[in-house]
């Protein structure tokens, strides 16, 4: 008859495989890397797990499982990029498939590559990945300095309730420098009383696994003042709706883009949560419409990089 330790070694977990010398001495290097921003850090994640996912798939030279020199070196980062940018090195499934990764996603694995490089005592290699644009250039902080200025001059008079919206969303992001997706999963239970602060729940990108993680950011008096603002427009749309907790909604009534039982489009009124498209395509619509194309670059995410530089430059 098996003891009771025999049987619980029958139920262990199986533990997972060690990690290559070369992944070993990457997670070292990391772990004693100075970076600055939490973005950054994401992207360097998300390299080490492609590495590794590359080395256990056999397409990589088999040097490049022993020595971190092999794994940053040249001959080895050829193929890994090559997969890397197929998608087949993606961790999480996006629509049950995995997708090649994005322009932008390519270009920042780059610049992580000679991040590693460099912090391994390698010259900076800037492979030329094919068909891998530059991302697209930020504004410069005077840029941003200006349009912080505009946008409180703007609060001084009348404003149409698209012009409300989208002041208040362009002041959340020189303060917050929230993605597009965070944004949208802001809610009126995240601003504290009097807006001196919001909740922002960072959400990783698509192709890394880094969990969604929460911080409370300050907010500036053009960001309040223009919160006051939306919240007053905000109030009056959700009353016509079925009220939400959301902090962006809907101008104008639209439709869900799915037919009734008639074949007919299934209205929504307006004061219905915004989502990302919606956003995007507000900041986009916006950046036009109020002749705002000499202090708004063509991207909201352009905008947010450069609100996201110009935090990490501050001291402290």
């Amino acid at each position: 008859m098996r003891g009771p330790r025999e049987v619980r070694d029958n139920h262990r977990m199986p533990t997972p495989p060690p990690p290559y010398p070369a992944i070993a001495e990457l997670d070292a290097l990391l772990g004693a890397m100075s970076v600055t921003g939490d973005a950054r850090r994401r992207q360097l994640g998300m390299v080490r797990r492609e590495l590794e996912a590359a080395l256990r798939q056999g397409i990589l030279p088999a040097p490049a499982r022993g020595s971190l020199r092999h794994l940053l070196g040249e001959e080895t980062l050829g193929p890994y990029l090559r997969r890397a940018e197929s998608g087949a090195l993606r961790h999480r499934l996006v629509a049950g498939r995995r997708p090649p990764t994005s322009a932008h996603t390519n270009q920042a694995r780059l610049i992580c590559l000679d991040l590693l490089r460099e912090a391994a005592g390698l010259p900076a290699l800037r492979p030329a990945a094919a068909g891998t644009p530059d991302l697209r250039p930020v504004p410069a902080f005077a840029q941003l300095s200006a349009l912080r200025r505009q946008l409180d001059r703007d609060l001084a008079g009348t404003l149409s309730p698209g012009r409300t919206r989208l002041t208040a969303v362009l002041a959340l992001v020189l303060d917050t420098a929230a993605r597009s997706g965070e944004l949208t999963g802001l809610r009126t239970t995240h601003l504290t009383a009097g807006r001196r602060s919001v909740y922002v729940e960072r959400r990783p990108q698509h192709g890394t696994t880094a969990p969604v993680t929460g911080v409370r950011l300050p907010l500036s008096p053009l960001a309040r003042a223009a919160l006051d603002r939306w919240l007053a427009v905000r109030a009056d749309l959700v009353a016509s709706a079925h009220g939400t907790s959301r902090l962006w909604v809907s101008l104008r009534p639209n439709h869900a883009g799915l037919p009734d039982e008639n074949g007919k489009a299934v209205g929504r009124p307006a004061g219905m949560p915004l989502e990302e498209n919606g956003l995007i395509t507000s900041y986009r619509r916006g950046r036009a419409r109020y002749g705002l194309q000499h202090l708004l670059p063509a991207k909201l995410e352009q905008l947010r990089r450069a609100a996201e530089q110009q935090r990490e430059a501050r001291p402290g």
